[in-house]
C-alpha cells in the first residue's frame, strides 16, 4: 500500500519530524494540522502519515477501531523506509501514534537512523485506568526523547506522570491547565491554545536543534 504524506515546512530544515496521528483522528485533523503549523513555523520540517485503518476510513466509510498499538509498528517503520529525506529525522506522533513511534524508536536510534522522538499527548494509561499503564518500554528507553503534555490530561497528569520510573533519555516539558491536546482553559490558566502550541513548538525546535547537532 502506496503511504500518503502531508508535509509542511521548508526542506532546507535542520530536521525533519515524521508524525503519526491519534487513535481516532485522521493526519489532517484540526489538533494534527494545529501542531504541524506551529512546527512549521519554528523552521521544521514537518511529515505526516496515516496508519492503513485510519486511511481506510475515507474510501469506504467505516468507522474501524485501531488495531492494538504494537501491530501498528511494522506500518511505522514503513513510512520511515518510505520517506526520502536527508538529514536528520525525527519520530513521534499525537497520543497512540507518538506511543507507536516510542516502541520501535531505540531500534531505529540505535541504528543511527533516528535523531529522537516528539511525544505529544503521550496516552501513559487509558482514561480512568491509571493503573494499566503503559511505561515499560519507556523505563529504559534510550532515545533522547520529548514529550509535551497537558497538566491536566486525562491519559497522564502531572501527579501521575511524576510518580513513574521513566528513563533519564526523556523529558517532560509541561503545559499549565493543558488537556490531551494541550488545550487550556483560559480562564483557569490565563492561557490560549495557540500560547501552547507556540511554546511547545519552541521548546521543540530548541531540543530538536540540540540533539541533531
Amino acid at each position: 500500500m502506496a503511504i500518503d504524506f502531508l508535509e509542511l515546512g521548508p526542506n532546507t530544515a535542520k530536521a525533519t519530524v515524521l508524525l503519526a496521528h491519534g487513535a481516532g483522528a485522521p493526519m489532517d485533523s484540526p489538533a494534527m494540522t494545529a501542531i504541524s503549523q506551529a512546527l512549521a513555523a519554528q523552521d521544521l520540517r514537518v511529515v505526516r502519515f496515516e496508519f492503513a485503518y485510519m486511511a481506510n476510513r475515507r474510501t469506504d466509510g467505516s468507522k474501524r477501531p485501531p488495531p492494538r498499538a504494537d501491530k501498528l509498528n511494522h506500518e511505522y517503520l514503513a513510512a520511515i523506509d518510505a520517506l526520502q529525506i536527508d538529514g536528520p529525522v525525527i519520530i513521534g506522533g499525537k497520543s497512540m501514534g507518538g506511543r507507536v513511534a516510542s516502541m520501535i524508536a531505540d531500534e531505529l536510534f540505535n541504528a543511527d537512523r533516528i535523531a529522537g522522538l516528539l511525544c505529544v499527548g503521550y496516552p501513559f494509561h487509558p482514561i480512568g485506568k491509571p493503573e494499566k499503564l503503559r511505561t515499560e518500554h519507556l523505563m529504559g528507553l534510550q532515545t533522547p526523547t520529548l514529550i509535551c503534555q497537558g497538566t491536566r490530561d486525562p491519559f497522564g497528569s502531572t501527579d501521575e506522570v511524576a510518580a513513574y520510573d521513566l528513563s533519564s533519555a526523556i523529558q517532560m516539558s509541561w503545559f499549565e491547565d493543558g488537556d490531551h491536546d494541550l488545550k487550556p482553559r483560559k480562564r483557569v490558566s490565563g492561557f490560549t491554545h495557540a500560547d501552547h502550541l507556540k511554546s511547545m513548538a519552541a521548546t521543540v525546535a530548541v531540543w530538536a536543534d540540540r540533539i541533531s547537532s
